[in-house]
């Protein structure tokens, strides 16, 4: 029942939003979340500048978990088929993957690092949770994810991103913060 309404809107896509320039486009965003290297070059470039590490330790924190939890752990638990794989008729607009579809790992990564980013700097935050968006919107139109997969991905990700930041300012930079604070007393 769910995989029929989840093929209902992919059908819909197909059928109506489908045209020359999106498809030109869809494939582009789509690359922001493949294999979570641009996240893996934005967290190694804040954790390379001093006034952004605790970002990009967080960054790299939350993309091992992203890593863990749903390419590792979900996707092969729950094995879900592709559409693409179920309905071989559609025109595909890139390769078709060869893992599982639940969730999507592309929408899960760049939720969680977007929330990330929020914690830390809203200005760099809103565009990338924009981005990230667009990124589970174009998983859909590539007819790679079910809407479902999209959904999930980005729950899981908020998750994962929400916790990640609480407990590594809670647990990790902790101490730091706390030796930044004794120092300006001291001074």
């Amino acid at each position: 029942m769910i995989t029929d309404f989840d093929f209902s809107i992919l059908d819909y896509i197909q059928q109506h939003l489908r045209c020359n320039i999106l498809d030109a486009i869809m494939p582009m965003i789509t690359l922001f979340g493949e294999y979570g290297i641009w996240w893996i070059c934005v967290t190694l470039m804040f954790i390379a500048l001093r006034t952004r590490r605790s970002c990009g330790l967080t960054l790299a924190a939350g993309i091992v978990i992203c890593a863990l939890l749903g390419n590792v752990l979900l996707k092969n638990i729950i094995a879900r088929d592709r559409p693409c794989w179920i309905n071989e008729s559609i025109d595909m607009l890139v390769k078709v993957p060869h893992d599982y579809s639940f969730p999507s790992g592309h929408t899960m990564i760049c939720f969680t690092c977007a929330v990330i980013l929020v914690f830390f700097d809203k200005k760099l935050g809103i565009p990338a949770i924009i981005l990230a968006a667009a990124v589970g919107c174009s998983r859909m139109y590539l007819y790679v994810h079910f809407p479902t997969d999209v959904f999930a991905g980005m729950i899981i990700g908020i998750a994962i991103g929400v916790i990640t930041s609480i407990t590594m300012r809670r647990f990790v930079f902790k101490d730091i913060t706390h030796s930044k604070e004794q120092t300006e007393l001291t001074v």
